[in-house]
């Protein structure tokens, strides 16, 4: 199961208390105070890792908790540290910070009643973790207490002040993975996403003669033998029309495609699903600005697939008379025309930077 989307709380551990305590033996008069100091808190750290795909470790156990630091004892011994809880994360996935219960006046653990809209909800960005290794700590552990023996002055010769440990820090969050990926699959479904990404990478998705095949994101990584050029493409779920009001699967997915350089728009050119693939490509274009984002403005091009079946060439003279834009023309299937799109792709994945919502030159 793919999960992308969690909500988690976090409590870090307290620091442990200081000691009261005066040295008493034998023959040693005025021994002093000797009380040690706590040991701090544990703390929650995240770290990515992109050997992690999802998020499914932490949505079966949502709740991490660091261990309290030792307290401090007589003899001038400190109280042992605990150790930090390391949490593994894929990389592209952002924190968000959820309000308490208490603020949003509910019970539980759930908060804002079901699942968040970052955008729609106005939840605050803790931290965007995208570079593989990097370490972020979550919620700081309680500082350790102060033994007596530390308030020890020349006019305080025998203190019985100490410190209590610090409270660990704790909060609700909210995770959500966007997939980091150089080029985006858009399509509908049986447009034969999942087949091109099998023909131009090593990855394998389901493919079947039925929609919604694909129900979870794909990764796939292009590499360019000539030029040792590579670049990671990502197939989400077919959309259909309405996907920005949630209708389909897409929509869930919409997310994973957010952070792509590129757009590949992938039509049936032969209609065998009985579709005309003008009307897909202006739809498609139209539910990505309405989903928002910036998606419509990202640079794009379009694969005319399913070339070997017989109606594909009357298909791709009405599309391009409607539409003037290059088309890469393809047969997933065939393996036609695999080549020449995987250098295309390379160069504009390349130049993607300068050309953010414009279409492929003619």
């Amino acid at each position: 199961m793919f999960i992308d989307c969690v909500i988690i709380k976090a409590v870090a551990g307290d620091g442990g208390n200081g000691c009261r305590s005066f040295r008493r033996e034998a023959f040693v008069p005025r021994g002093g105070p000797d009380g040690g100091d706590g040991g701090r808190g544990g703390d929650i750290v995240f770290e990515v890792d992109r050997n992690v795909s999802d998020l499914s470790r932490l949505k079966f156990a949502p709740l991490l908790k660091g261990k309290h630091g030792g307290h401090g004892r007589g003899g001038g011994k400190h109280g042992r540290s605990a150790p930090e809880v390391v949490v593994k994360i894929p990389p592209g996935t952002v924190v968000y910070r959820l309000p308490d219960a208490t603020e949003t006046g509910e019970s539980g653990d759930q908060g804002l009643g079901g699942r968040p809209d970052p955008e729609r909800d106005g939840l605050p960005v803790v931290t965007d973790l995208v570079e593989e290794g990097r370490r972020f700590v979550l919620c700081r552990g309680g500082k350790g207490g102060r033994g007596n023996a530390r308030f020890k002055s020349a006019t305080n010769r025998a203190p019985t002040e100490f410190e209590s440990g610090g409270e660990g820090q704790a909060g609700r969050f909210f995770l959500e993975l966007k997939m980091i990926a150089d080029v985006g699959l858009v399509g509908f479904p049986n447009a034969g996403k999942s087949t091109l990404l099998r023909a131009i990478s090593a990855a394998r998705p389901k493919v079947a003669p039925y929609p919604f095949t694909t129900l979870e994101p794909h990764l796939g990584i292009v590499e360019m033998g000539e030029t040792w050029q590579r670049y990671t493409v990502a197939d989400v779920p077919g959309l259909v029309e309405g996907a920005h009001r949630g209708v389909g699967l897409g929509h869930e997915f919409l997310r994973h495609i957010e952070r792509c350089r590129t757009l590949l728009f992938v039509l049936d050119v032969a209609g065998s699903e009985g579709r005309d693939a003008g009307d897909d490509f202006r739809q498609l274009r139209e539910e990505l600005k309405r989903h928002g984002r910036g998606l419509a403005e990202k640079a794009f091009m379009v694969v005319a697939n399913k070339m070997d079946l017989p109606s594909a060439e009357a298909g791709l003279k009405a599309f391009r008379r409607r539409h003037r834009c290059r088309v890469m023309p393809v047969s997933s299937e065939r393996g036609d025309g695999i080549e020449p799109l995987k250098e295309e792709l390379g160069r504009w994945v390349r130049d993607a930077g300068s050309r953010d919502g414009k279409r492929l030159e003619i």
